[in-house]
């Protein structure tokens, strides 16, 4: 499953090199978008349609982003997450939008996989699902991206803390190879040893600077986390 399985996004953006780019991406995660290069379509998409996020560029032709904002809160009463856009960097900027209504803000230029991170964020919070699993001494908070064992920090790339993060929602039970594979990469299956290489990598980081190991593979079935009973 790719990260924006099942989210739709309204992207308001003028910049049309931009917003391909940045709706490429997306719909490369799995989101599906639909466009806005204007705040008053924007206005006029979010009331006719349901959205499970809006990313929304402040500075926009006519309706700048902050007056449809506000209109998104008080004129349609909608809750639909939002996440601003903007080049400006200064607090006073933030809080006004903030004080809009909105949600998140990311600054430009930014990077793509932030922005994923940031709408899986937002959405999680809005349907009430879980932000951070537990299991033994290791944590993952998935608003933050960041990852614990025994207190210390592990430096994970995306695609190995989307692996620890299926083997943590699912333990105790197995994860089949066929299933994380699925939930990585959807239908683009990459190369067989893919998942093997990130799974050593995996290993790396998370068992070897510790004194007991929890990455377990189980030949022919998968793979879970096995905690020693003490």
């Amino acid at each position: 499953m790719t990260p924006g399985k099942n989210i739709k996004i309204l992207l308001v953006e003028d910049h049309r090199d931009l917003a391909e780019t940045v709706g490429d991406f997306l719909e490369s995660q799995g989101f599906t978008v639909d466009f806005a290069h204007d705040g008053l379509l924007a206005l006029r998409l979010a009331g006719n349609e349901h959205f499970d996020a809006i990313v929304l560029d402040i500075m926009l032709p006519g309706l700048d982003g902050i007056e449809v904002c506000r209109r998104l809160r008080k004129d349609l009463q909608l809750s639909t997450p939002v996440l601003m856009l903007t080049a400006r960097d200064q607090l006073d900027d933030k809080l006004i939008g903030f004080d809009a209504g909105a949600d998140d803000y990311l600054v430009k230029p930014f990077e793509l996989p932030e922005l994923v991170a940031r709408l899986d964020a937002m959405v999680r919070r809005q349907r009430g699902v879980t932000s951070s699993y537990t299991v033994g001494d290791l944590q993952l908070n998935l608003d933050t991206m960041e990852a614990s064992r025994e207190g210390k920090a592990l430096k994970l790339s995306r695609t190995l803390f989307d692996i620890l993060r299926i083997l943590m929602r699912e333990y105790p039970k197995v994860v089949t190879r066929a299933a994380v594979e699925q939930e990585l990469w959807g239908d683009d299956l990459p190369d067989s040893d893919t998942l093997r290489s990130h799974l050593y990598n995996l290993r790396q980081v998370v068992d070897k600077p510790f004194a007991e190991p929890i990455i377990e593979t189980l030949p022919g079935r998968g793979y879970r986390i096995r905690i020693q009973e003490n």
